[in-house]
């Protein structure tokens, strides 16, 4: 009996200690998760974007172009005649170093217009790092992200499903906007874009690698700038739209502008919110584009309303300069590549007028018509601030055909798939007049 009450005893006090040491652990948990929570929300709530003065001292030299351009990027820049120039040196690793020291995360680096973006939780950093020697001044480019997403465009409730018919032509679903742009022609003889290197860049291209109707199409590569660990291919039916209206190349199905043309899909827009931030990405996705080789960039995007209204732009700020996003579309005839960007679909709004970055020096800004070549209305106007004229071109943009990340076919309205065909035409006609210079190209197709 005393044996059983001393057994008895034990087992109270195990089991006992047992539930102590059991509490104690589940605690630990909640805590940590708790915690892990708190950081969660408290993360990215600051994000600025550091000007530096200089490239500083560097191990980079002019004179090894090879050490952080490709071959394929050098050899654009040998057959243009253009120098490699301090603009094309990375941004110094040093002042990287130094600023990711106090504490932050470094989020964008832009070697052409000499920034690096961070993110953190403390503005007391933010302070820190604007008094360190070699930065020039911080801007704030992002606020909180609503709980509801800023951007809710429904896409799909402006298009129509048009099934193929494969008696009807070659282009089925992109007859209209080659028609128009008389695009058959190059390609009857011969030009369809082989050779040349397109980068995309948009909001992701959801499906884009695993759909039917794009399972021919040559893809270099892909990169995320908004979220690296993320696959560009898990949203962003926008990004899917834009790049069928060039690559697709299923005969009496669709067959794009640039069916034979390989492909960089690059994401740099962030469809949750609206903020600089998303021209810190772009401009990161410009400079990989160029690093890369690639020969001509289509952006279907454009911005001048922000989540925080106090940076939005004005008319005035119109000049090609004012922007991030314009001062580097500036820069890429510079670097020799050619830039295609959508004017915009203000045109019936308020605002009216083209987005940054379609009120860049040298780059095709695209307007948008309907297939009996009259201006639609959406479609945003210039000119410039300082008086140039925009855009520079129109094509399709009223029930353009592409294809949805579902793999259906379908027609939609707006500038971002006039670019793109524009885009195809210009790989098409450098390929076929391969003497000439980014520049050049630009102003054959304005001329036209």
């Amino acid at each position: 009996s005393s044996r059983l009450s001393c057994f008895f005893k034990f087992l109270y006090v195990f089991l006992r200690r047992k539930l102590a040491l059991s509490m104690k652990i589940f605690l630990i948990l909640i805590s940590a998760f708790i915690s892990l929570t708190v950081s969660a929300q408290r993360e990215d709530t600051l994000k600025y974007r550091i000007r530096l003065k200089d490239k500083g001292v560097t191990t980079y030299s002019l004179n090894r172009p090879h050490e952080f351009l490709s071959e394929k990027s050098i050899s654009r820049r040998i057959r243009q005649h253009i120098p490699i120039d301090s603009t094309d040196l990375p941004v110094c690793r040093k002042y990287i170093d130094a600023i990711e020291k106090t504490g932050v995360k470094i989020i964008a680096v832009g070697k052409w217009d000499n920034f690096v973006t961070i993110s953190c939780n403390d503005p007391l950093l933010v302070n820190r790092i604007a008094g360190l020697s070699f930065v020039q001044n911080t801007e704030k480019v992002w606020v909180v992200r609503k709980t509801t997403p800023s951007k809710t465009t429904d896409y799909r409730s402006k298009l129509t499903h048009k099934k193929p018919d494969k008696g009807e032509n070659w282009y089925g679903n992109a007859h209209d906007q080659i028609r128009l742009c008389k695009g058959d022609q190059l390609h009857a003889a011969g030009f369809k874009g082989k050779g040349m290197a397109i980068a995309v860049i948009d909001d992701g291209f959801h499906h884009a690698n695993v759909i039917k109707p794009l399972g021919n199409v040559c893809v270099l590569g892909a990169k995320d700038f908004v979220n690296p660990p993320k696959s560009i291919y898990a949203e962003g039916d926008h990004g899917t739209r834009v790049f069928s209206c060039m690559a697709m190349n299923q005969p009496y199905v669709m067959v794009g502008t640039a069916p034979e043309a390989s492909y960089w899909l690059l994401r740099s827009e962030d469809s949750h919110s609206e903020n600089l931030i998303e021209q810190d990405y772009w401009a990161a996705a410009v400079e990989f584009a160029d690093s890369v080789g690639v020969d001509i960039i289509n952006t279907s995007l454009g911005y001048h309303a922000f989540d925080d209204s106090s940076k939005n732009y004005t008319h005035n700020h119109l000049d090609g300069h004012y922007a991030l996003i314009s001062r580097q579309a500036s820069k890429v005839a510079d670097k020799g590549m050619v830039m295609v960007c959508s004017a915009g679909n203000t045109g019936g709004g308020l605002w009216k007028k083209i987005t940054p970055p379609g009120d860049a020096d040298n780059v095709l800004t695209v307007g948008a018509i309907d297939s009996n070549a009259i201006l639609a209305g959406f479609s945003s106007v210039g000119n410039t601030a300082d008086g140039r004229i925009k855009p520079d071109v129109v094509a399709l943009g009223v029930a353009v055909g592409i294809v949805h990340a579902d793999g259906e076919l379908g027609k939609m309205n707006g500038t971002s798939f006039a670019s793109p065909v524009i885009c195809g035409m210009v790989a098409c006609l450098w390929q076929a007049c391969p003497q000439l210079t980014a520049k050049e190209v630009i102003e054959l197709i304005r001329k036209s």
